[in-house]
């Protein structure tokens, strides 16, 4: 079986000695402390990967927090750790899948379908009683392959964004925090607000307290309601940097709303140009 939005604790267990396991827990305040978490303790066999250096490319200024990866850098990393064509990829955090969505979202962006976020985080693995590995995993001695394929995810671009800002073709969905969609505190960015158009929806509302995905029916409910008249494929994810935008994006694809798209700059980018209009509520 071949998981390709979410996987449980107990169906990873089962199948860990089939998978390619990856940590990427991560604060954006704090970027050390993803790795110092790894080192304390980690899913056995599991690798670690950073957001802001394996998971992110080079920043311009112009490009937002969390610019994408260099596309070949990115697949031969994957490949290092073991990677192949048709292999489970796994990717867990410590933050209900804030950041784990990160690496499924990539993951797709190569064409590789088998990926999934470990449902219910680092957290749902050790309630179960599952064991913890301090050792730091060895790269395996014959790396993977991946191959060439085409991208299973959509990606826009600001010019794209700002050209369909009003119009039926595009549904733009912030999933931040709704204080900062409303432009009434900025944490991480220079300029509070939204991009105009923008309809908030928190990338949290996809959890359970537990800290796990509302089943697929749920989301499903949740989403067609905020969509209304518009179709999936009009929907433009985005957040601060293009990571928790992914979030909603999973939980769309898990509720089987498909053809969703992301713009990965996100407010950090939209922002960088003083000329882009931004709107606060």
């Amino acid at each position: 079986m071949k998981w390709q939005t979410l996987i449980s604790v107990e169906e990873l267990a089962g199948a860990i000695d089939d998978c390619v396991v990856v940590d990427c827990r991560h604060d954006l305040l704090d970027l050390q402390a993803g790795l110092r978490s790894y080192e304390e303790g980690h899913i056995p066999s599991a690798f670690f990967m950073n957001m802001e250096t394996d998971l992110s490319g080079q920043k311009s200024g112009r490009n937002g927090r969390h610019p994408l990866p260099d596309r070949e850098v990115l697949r031969q990393r994957l490949e290092q750790i073991g990677l192949a064509g048709g292999r489970q990829l796994v990717a867990y955090d410590a933050h209900g899948g804030a950041m784990a969505v990160r690496l499924w979202c990539l993951a797709r962006w190569l064409g590789h379908e088998e990926v999934a976020v470990l449902d219910g985080d680092l957290r749902a693995w050790r309630a179960a009683g599952y064991p913890l590995g301090p050792e730091a995993s060895p790269l395996p001695a014959q790396p993977g392959s991946l191959g060439d394929r085409p991208p299973l995810v959509t990606l826009v671009g600001a010019t794209q964004v700002g050209s369909m800002i009003d119009t039926e073709g595009m549904l733009l969905i912030d999933a931040r925090a709704p204080e900062r969609y409303a432009g009434t505190v900025e944490p991480m960015d220079p300029v509070a607000g939204h991009i105009p158009g923008a309809v908030n929806r928190f990338y949290a509302r996809n959890l359970r307290p537990d800290g796990r995905f509302k089943p697929a029916e749920v989301l499903r409910d949740e989403y067609l309601a905020l969509l209304g008249a518009q179709q999936p494929a009009a929907v433009v994810h985005q957040c601060g940097s293009g990571v928790t935008a992914c979030h909603n994006l999973l939980a769309m694809q898990h509720a089987g709303l498909t053809g969703a798209r992301l713009y990965a700059g996100s407010w950090s980018e939209w922002v960088s140009d003083p000329e882009r209009p931004v709107a606060r509520s």
